[in-house]
């Protein structure tokens, strides 16, 4: 059974899209531009993910991280 997402895709898209842009003006190349995502995604978990589910928060995003590049 397909995961029903709350956000729309065309939200999804354009916070992407902005992502993307900021590295592409930044001319980030790959090892950097996935430096400066995992240090976000660490940010996030710090932030506003509470110490307690953070592992397993993480877990899932690795997980689901993996199988959208098989």
């Amino acid at each position: 059974m397909p995961i029903q997402s709350k956000y729309s895709n065309k939200q999804v898209e354009q916070i992407v899209d902005q992502l993307i842009d900021v590295l592409t003006q930044q001319q980030a190349p790959v090892d950097l531009s996935l430096m400066c995502l995992g240090n976000s995604i660490t940010h996030i978990l710090k932030e506003h993910v509470p110490e307690n589910k953070r592992q397993a928060v993480a877990e899932n995003f690795s997980k689901a991280l993996v199988q959208s590049v098989k």
